[in-house]
């Protein structure tokens, strides 16, 4: 950790098709940006990509004293540790076996939960202290069951919305490329409607049919919360996702930073 003493937490989720970074202020997100993941570029340029970030924000980067890092790209995970040092001179907290999460992982290989979805879980128990199934809708649509006790059981990992759009064009001779938007209507009256329709509704009923099959096998009611680029597209045609927090990893990445505190 740096001994810069006390300023901004910066938290940093390198996603496979987004990053996002916040910053957190006396446990208060203030600022965030979302930017594409690019795993060829190197530390000078994310540097200078951020530090451009904080300058047209009219942030202060020597404000930065701490940083903690989730990141699902493995050939990221040294390039943003360079980045912290280099740039902000502060040593960062990189999620992943050895760091206290605070929650058991009942995982048949613990190392195999995204750092992402272990700081969903997180952030979800931690303000719901009940059973808790979480839905990401990332590049991959991921559900992860939060236990009654707080312990991470396990999941689910389907095709992400934005993948099975893309395959849609790429792989059929005729139909276009749409933009990814809520129908008028369920019946499509034209192939751009068709396919929305389709993406939209198909995935709100992916989502409340494995929530159903979740809440049956564990024999539990679990409350459910979504996260995600596009969760907000799905969750109000669903019956089963009472809320969404966009910034729910950044906020589980700060519990988890907490918790690490010597």
């Amino acid at each position: 950790m740096s001994d810069k003493g006390s300023g901004l937490l910066m938290a940093i989720d390198v996603g496979n098709t987004d990053t996002v970074i916040g910053l957190f202020d006396d446990g208060e997100l203030v600022q965030h940006w979302r930017v594409q993941t690019e795993p060829e570029r190197r530390a000078d340029e994310y540097g200078v990509l951020v530090w451009s970030l904080f300058h047209a924000a009219g942030m202060e980067v020597p404000r930065v004293s701490d940083v903690v890092v989730a990141c699902v790209v493995p050939p990221l995970t040294t390039v943003i540790e360079g980045v912290c040092r280099d740039y902000f001179d502060a040593e960062p907290l990189v999620i992943g076996p050895g760091v206290k999460t605070g929650m058991p992982i009942l995982y048949e290989n613990p190392r195999e939960v995204g750092a992402d979805r272990v700081c969903n879980a997180v952030a979800a128990y931690e303000r719901t202290n009940a059973a808790t199934i979480v839905v990401d809708f990332g590049t991959a649509t991921t559900f992860d069951y939060i236990t009654p006790k707080g312990e991470y059981l396990g999941g689910v990992i389907a095709p992400g919305i934005g993948i099975s759009l893309d395959a849609l064009y790429t792989r059929t001779a005729k139909l276009p490329r749409v933009e990814l938007v809520r129908p008028p209507t369920v019946v499509g009256r034209n192939t751009t409607g068709a396919i929305q329709a389709g993406v939209v509704y198909g995935y709100v009923e992916l989502v409340d049919g494995i929530v159903g099959h979740i809440q049956r096998d564990e024999d539990v009611e679990a409350r459910v919360l979504a996260t995600g680029g596009l969760a907000s597209l799905i969750a109000p045609e669903s019956k089963t996702i009472e809320d969404v927090d966009e910034f729910l990893t950044l906020e589980g990445l700060r519990i988890v930073h907490v918790r690490n505190q010597s």
